[in-house]
């Protein structure tokens, strides 16, 4: 479907509990709700704190007064997944190749989106994070490790095998990881991905790969900033 020049370009996932929009030119930038309405809603909501994420970049980023600056270009059927409070289905745009200037422009998404995670885990390093209503949370520590697992996951939709990093240097640990991310996402733009892996696994297309880290890592980016008291913020 083509799309609009004057809107921002967005997909819907709709599960049977939850509804995920995503933008297709701004990997991360996707939120979920109960409804498409109150996902695009979200996902608006949400346009000034991706902004910061992507101010350093230098890119252009739209302006977005409301819903209505959203064109919905394509709906894919949820399943457990989206349910569950994650995406899991690609646009079928991300099927499309990568040029050079995408790659750079993704490879610079994905730095933006590193370092917003690196200021929030920073800003609540020796802080206590607020528990939800049945006191469940992780813990600083753990979702840094949570998220090392979930990009060790995603590159093996890349036929990618992670290397084993430092067990008890976090740091060290994620800049390794993402030198990885980096490497294997060049990797598949310039050589290509299998439709499948030595195990039968579906593997991914490196946009949809690029969309999927990018939503992790600014969802608990965003979830650490949530979390932090603001007693305790400044």
């Amino acid at each position: 479907m083509a799309r609009s020049r004057d809107k921002v370009a967005v997909y819907l996932e709709i599960g049977k509990k939850r509804v995920f929009a995503g933008t297709l030119d701004w990997p991360g930038w996707c939120r979920s709700g109960r409804d498409e309405e109150s996902a695009l809603q979200a996902l608006r909501e949400y346009r000034t704190r991706y902004s910061r994420v992507v101010r350093p970049t230098g890119l252009e980023f739209p302006e977005v007064a409301d819903v209505a600056a959203f064109a919905v270009v394509e709906r894919l059927k949820g399943d457990a997944t989206t349910d569950f409070g994650a995406p899991g289905a690609a646009p079928s745009g991300d099927k499309a190749p990568v040029s050079e200037a995408e790659l750079k422009r993704f490879q610079s998404l994905l730095k933006a989106s590193w370092r917003a995670f690196d200021a929030a885990a920073t800003a609540g390093t020796g802080k206590e994070l607020t528990k939800g209503p049945r006191g469940g949370g992780r813990e600083l520590e753990v979702i840094v490790q949570h998220v090392l697992g979930g990009d060790e996951g995603y590159l093996s939709r890349l036929a990618w095998k992670p290397k084993k990093g430092e067990a008890n240097d976090p740091t060290r640990q994620l800049a390794e990881r993402r030198k990885e991310v980096l490497e294997a996402l060049e990797t598949a733009v310039t050589h290509g991905v299998p439709a499948r892996g030595p195990r039968g696994g579906v593997m991914w297309t490196p946009r949809y790969f690029v969309r999927r880290v990018a939503w992790h890592v600014l969802d608990h980016a965003w979830e650490i900033e949530d979390r932090i008291p603001k007693s305790q913020s400044r």
